[in-house]
């Protein structure tokens, strides 16, 4: 049983211990006491090496998984609806494209609870796109993965398109002009010249996407909440470890995902160097 103790070994209450910030076990008196933030408040093992049993084990992979799967998924949408919209602001001189920009660029400067209240509203059974979801599958899409994905895909929107767009405007309009002379239609012209050239935004938009949807919180708690195996991602359950003083598991899942973060740049900006600008 965990007890805690002043720096003199004098047990204290739990109030006391937010204050004093020590914490030590029972048994022996409480001569040897480790400062809180160190250890897992709950069972006083270190967070270095955290105490958890296999249910806890589990609960951490299922948040695991379940936020590779969401990004992933994510990611792919992203791909799909994003890439023909930045090649449209890349390349359109429409007097909308200020405010199509504005629109992507949103859920930078937003707060992701204003963003996942509003969507919460709009997905829910009685939204506009919540209700017909409903008539339609007979299920909500608030509390859902498929919610997930539809909050996780326009929070991320600018991590996509733009570095899509910046890449596109890079490859300009000379090499699509010249293999239109070679008899190159539009879309073979898109597939074999300016995929290509723009393959450093591809693999930018990919990773920032991805990494970006792993660590979600607002968004997803708004839209998602905190269901085990269903919507509790990594972020949802670092949270929900800080809450009940759980350190030790904390610690674990926010290192995993501080040194996913750092490799996942880190590999990004090393291939980027060595990769040619518009390379073909």
């Amino acid at each position: 049983v965990a007890v805690v103790c002043d720096e003199d070994g004098d047990i204290l209450d739990a109030f006391d211990c937010k204050e004093s910030g020590e914490i030590c076990s029972e048994g022996g008196g409480c001569a040897s006491c480790t400062p809180l933030w160190m250890s897992n408040a709950v069972d006083g093992s270190s967070v270095f090496l955290p105490a958890l049993d296999e249910a806890a084990l589990a609960e951490g992979f299922d948040a695991v998984w379940l936020s590779l799967q969401l990004a992933t998924v994510t990611v792919a949408v992203l791909l799909i609806i994003g890439t023909p919209l930045a090649w449209w602001l890349a390349f359109t001189r429409s007097r909308f494209k200020p405010g199509i920009e504005a629109l992507v660029a949103l859920p930078l400067i937003l707060p992701p609870t204003v963003l996942g209240f509003y969507l919460l509203i709009l997905l829910g059974p009685a939204g506009a796109i919540g209700r017909f979801w409903v008539q339609l599958t007979d299920t909500a899409l608030t509390f859902s993965f498929s919610g997930l994905v539809i909050a996780s895909v326009i929070y991320s929107f600018p991590f996509t398109v733009q570095p899509l767009q910046n890449a596109f405007e890079s490859v300009g309009r000379g090499p699509l002009e010249a293999a239109a002379t070679l008899g190159a239609k539009p879309l073979d012209s898109f597939f074999s010249v300016a995929s290509p050239m723009a393959v450093r935004g591809y693999i930018t938009a990919i990773v920032l996407g991805f990494a970006h949807t792993l660590g979600e919180f607002g968004v997803v708690l708004m839209v998602g909440g905190n269901i085990p195996g269903a919507t509790r991602v990594v972020s949802i359950a670092i949270y929900e470890h800080v809450e009940t003083l759980s350190y030790g598991q904390a610690h674990v899942l926010s290192a995993g995902l501080l040194i996913f973060s750092f490799a996942v740049l880190f590999s990004v900006y090393a291939f980027n160097r060595r990769l040619p600008l518009n390379r073909v």
